[in-house]
């Protein structure tokens, strides 16, 4: 597989900027992953500050796909504050698939901005040589997330049923995927 093309940053849409994770952005990554609202349905418990710099200096080496990370981790901004954040990592470089999350501040919801984010990132992620599939798993409960995921073309390929024990309690996966072919 060829490597990709390194890709300059930021990127803009319409509406939004986005940029590489930044030092600064460790506060504003708090706010937002701190909030039970937001931890319900990820992996992780509401982060503390510590979990918050741990996190964010992981984010500051996701560079690009082309990155020794193969990973991309962005930070999305609507008038220059940030609004949420969008990461694209590859699970099989060699094969050219990849995962892709994403994570809105509640305040900012129901405006498009998630979707025009991840639809940017999409965007990017097959304009990479060798790019195959991306894919998403979410918590089978997250429906806002499902919705955004089927808006930004992906298709609803699979529903595991209780394959996650998190936080204390069995959950669901959906799984939605896109293929190179799908976007031709």
């Amino acid at each position: 597989m060829s490597t990709s093309l390194p890709t300059t940053f930021p990127l803009s849409t319409d509406r939004l900027v986005l940029r590489l994770h930044e030092p600064s952005d460790v506060s504003w990554l708090l706010t937002v992953y701190g909030r039970p609202d937001v931890a319900t349905y990820l992996l992780d418990e509401p982060w503390t500050e510590e979990v918050a710099r741990t996190k964010s200096a992981e984010r500051l080496q996701r560079t690009g796909l082309d990155s020794p990370a193969r990973a991309l981790a962005l930070i999305v901004e609507h008038e220059g504050a940030p609004v949420g954040e969008v990461l694209l990592w590859y699970t099989d470089h060699e094969r050219g698939v990849a995962e892709i999350g994403w994570v809105l501040d509640p305040a900012h919801g129901g405006k498009g901005f998630a979707s025009e984010a991840v639809g940017a990132v999409l965007d990017l992620a097959f304009s990479t040589p060798g790019m195959y599939r991306v894919a998403a798993q979410l918590d089978g409960r997250n429906t806002a997330s499902a919705r955004l995921a089927e808006r930004v073309g992906m298709r609803h390929e699979a529903h595991l049923r209780q394959n996650w024990w998190s936080k204390g309690e069995w959950t669901d996966t959906v799984v939605f995927g896109l293929l190179a072919s799908d976007c031709g």
